[in-house]
């Protein structure tokens, strides 16, 4: 059964653009996902054009709100989010980036401005590294108007988040940029403090004018970050948008293929099992990443891995660039446990 917040959605790229829904083994993959990635107004068109939305006419295609100031960024929301329909009539809503509070005129925001004195999202802070990225955890039963601030946020920029209000049975992984000012917001992924089908992600986002700089990768990767300290396999909240698709996918085939090729270096044989354990990734997501990138072939009455050369080629084009990466050392996370009271499922 689906998460009663929402389906996965998204924002960032990992040289496209990022994690823009729930995953999906149902989602056809793409003939040559490599190549696609390098399709920038295929991806483009993906991230904007509502591709998961199940009516074309639903109102998530319909934006309510114009323009949006948000720090010191303009933005131009895609899709409908539940503000107060008053503030459809205003040319401009102002968004405090800090507290999340929302205006419909500069002059009552100028005033919440001189007497806000957060500085942070409201939780604790369990990363940070010498490049001024830190992670928040916060919980949605503790800070509920932040986090439902949050999702209003998030819903102009992600066509197929339902639910906003219940955001009691989730955690909130806030990622942001020091400055002098505070800490900017730059994206987020929740989590349910219980999943049944054990995902580590519901819902993930970058921020638009944060996209398409390696922030949603990093995202993706704390997430699973996470799931290693848990001890257990994780995986997006299904199904996942096209562009969710893609964005995993090539987290997940990275890693992969790091994997495999150390492993063939120091002469090691490698298992799906054992690339699931080390990675934390489920043995489904492994085995359909090798399939979708023609690297499991069936020989002699056996499956074998195989690493075509153009993925060793692609690979070393990677390590030229400079990729934003979680250092594992910097996390100070220990996984939290829930009484029946803080736990506070939904419906």
């Amino acid at each position: 059964m689906p998460s009663q917040q929402e389906s996965l959605g998204a924002g960032d790229d990992m040289d496209i653009d990022e994690a823009d829904g729930v995953p999906d083994s149902s989602v056809a993959a793409p003939r040559d996902p490599l190549s696609e990635f390098g399709r920038e107004a295929e991806i483009e068109k993906l991230r904007t054009s509502g591709s998961m939305t199940q009516n074309p006419a639903e109102i998530s295609r319909i934006r309510n709100i114009s323009r949006v100031q948000f720090g010191k960024f303009d933005l131009f929301p895609w899709y409908f989010s539940p503000y107060p329909e008053a503030f459809s009539a205003e040319d401009v809503v102002y968004i405090c980036e800090f507290c999340l509070s929302y205006y419909g005129d500069e002059v009552s925001f100028r005033r919440h401005r001189l007497k806000c004195v957060l500085h942070h999202p409201p939780g604790n802070e369990v990363y940070r590294d010498d490049s001024g990225i830190s992670f928040f955890e916060i919980d949605g039963r503790r800070q509920r108007t932040w986090c439902r601030n949050l999702c209003l946020i998030s819903k102009m920029f992600l066509d197929h988040k339902t639910l906003y209000y219940d955001v009691d049975p989730f955690l909130f992984y806030v990622m942001t940029a020091k400055s002098e000012h505070g800490c900017h917001l730059i994206g987020y992924f929740s989590k349910e403090k219980e999943s049944a089908d054990g995902y580590n992600v519901a819902c993930i986002m970058t921020l638009p004018q944060f996209q398409r700089q390696g922030y949603g990768r990093l995202l993706i990767q704390f997430s699973y970050e996470l799931s290693k300290i848990e001890g257990k396999l994780g995986s997006p909240e299904k199904p996942l948008s096209d562009l969710g698709l893609l964005s995993y996918r090539q987290y997940w085939s990275e890693n992969i293929l790091e994997l495999l090729i150390s492993s063939y270096e120091k002469e090691e044989s490698v298992t799906i099992e054992a690339l699931s354990a080390a990675l934390a990734m489920t043995t489904q997501d492994v085995e359909h990443t090798l399939q979708a990138l023609k690297m499991q072939v069936y020989h002699r009455g056996d499956h074998k891995i195989v690493i075509p050369e153009a993925l060793i080629e692609q690979r070393e084009k990677q390590k030229l660039k400079r990729r934003r990466l979680i250092d594992p050392e910097k996390i100070q996370w220990k996984p939290p446990t829930f009484t029946a009271s803080t736990r506070t499922w939904g419906w």
